[in-house]
């Protein structure tokens, strides 16, 4: 009897929603009612907090209220408390009622990528209030969601004395982590980055590769909704534009079909898409939609007889840090085909300085990096191939 009183009530809370046009279709009452049902009977001991919740939100943000409880991951079901699910549920529509770019942004946009309190399995920290509070301001008087977006980008991780490094405490930092320790990796940085875009009514969420073609490594990054989705590295700005990052090419390679070189995007709500993360056990998963096809292919296209060559240099006895080193690519002529500046570890582990050169030529390269020179020969073989140059090993002094 207490079993049926509960899923009656779990109904009443949804159909509210319905009745008052904030769901969509009636197809999508009755998936969100029988959800909302699920979750309460899987959440245990912590469901008078869930009921809280339901029962304590404003009429006109119910249907977020239900949205997160139907779709919520079983840690938090067993978890979260009503307080925490209250203030998020506030802010997050606060925030979106604010903002000057809302009819722009459709209600199931808001739903999964602005209402959301985390994006993959980071610790579940309390940021919503506080940073609508700290980056409200950043993006006065700003009129569109993308131009937020790289604002944020911009001056969030300055602001915070937060920058890239390997040196970080685990890959999935949440915000405050990320923000005490001063330090993180893509992951950690795109979730600081998406968190506090939503605290200002951006929709913005979780993008990433499980592993490059070339089996170089994987990558994160962020997603931005301004009349249609747009990528940005976070804590990597291209001046005042999106669709534009270090990884243009890569994700140009990105093969769609196959899981482990595909891209996706994080969703909050349930899709048939099920991505094991590269941390933690079997039960780590999310829920992802495959967006490859929106990167691929966009490389330009080369020349024949030249391949695309990446070149880092190292320093150190054990040549484990990078370092921005000076470069030049002569032929065997003398003539200089390419000059750029490696990047250190300020930057992601596979941003590396990418030259367009001639495939089987014998090459001479010159390096520079403060009083230490290094003079190395190269034939480029293979797209993508990585050249490491270790100081350390041959470099003299100037």
């Amino acid at each position: 009897m207490i079993r049926m009183h509960r899923c009656i009530l779990a109904s009443r809370f949804v159909g509210v929603a319905c009745m008052i046009g904030l769901a969509a279709t009636s197809g999508r009452c009755e998936e969100l009612s029988t959800s909302v049902a699920t979750a309460l009977e899987r959440a245990g001991d912590n469901r008078p907090e869930l009921e809280r919740a339901l029962r304590e939100v404003p009429v006109s943000h119910r249907a977020g209220m239900e949205f997160l409880v139907a779709y919520m991951p079983l840690r938090d079901l067993t978890s979260l408390p009503a307080e925490f699910l209250l203030e998020n549920v506030e802010y997050a529509y606060r925030a979106y009622d604010e903002s000057p770019w809302k009819d722009g942004v459709p209600q199931d946009v808001f739903l999964n990528d602005v209402l959301p309190y985390a994006n993959i399995t980071e610790r579940r920290d309390n940021w919503r209030k506080s940073f609508y509070e700290k980056f409200k301001p950043l993006v006065a008087g700003i009129k569109t969601s993308g131009e937020a977006a790289v604002v944020l980008n911009q001056q969030l991780f300055p602001l915070l004395e937060v920058k890239y490094s390997t040196k970080r405490r685990r890959a999935d930092q949440g915000p405050e982590e990320t923000i005490e320790s001063g330090i993180a990796t893509c992951s950690g940085l795109s979730i600081l980055l998406i968190d506090a875009c939503r605290a200002v009514g951006v929709p913005a969420r979780f993008v990433g590769i499980p592993m490059w073609p070339d089996g170089s490594g994987n990558h994160s990054w962020v997603e931005v909704w301004d009349q249609g989705w747009h990528f940005t590295g976070a804590a990597e700005p291209a001046g005042d534009e999106l669709d534009r990052a270090w990884f243009n090419e890569r994700a140009s390679g990105a093969l769609r079909d196959e899981i482990e070189h595909a891209i996706f995007a994080v969703s909050y709500r349930k899709t048939p898409q099920v991505l094991p993360l590269r941390w933690g056990d079997d039960s780590n998963v999310i829920y992802t939609v495959n967006v490859t096809d929106r990167y691929a292919g966009k490389a330009p296209e080369l020349s024949d007889g030249q391949v695309r060559v990446m070149f880092r240099v190292l320093d150190g006895a054990e040549n484990t840090e990078r370092v921005a080193a000076e470069i030049e690519v002569h032929d065997a002529q003398g003539t200089l085909l390419f000059s750029g500046t490696t990047k250190d570890d300020r930057f992601d582990l596979n941003d590396h300085l990418v030259a367009v050169l001639p495939r089987d030529a014998e090459l001479h390269v010159h390096v520079c990096h403060d009083k230490a020179v290094l003079d190395a020969r190269v034939t480029p073989r293979d797209e993508g191939q990585l050249v490491s140059l270790e100081l350390a090993d041959g470099a003299s002094a100037q």
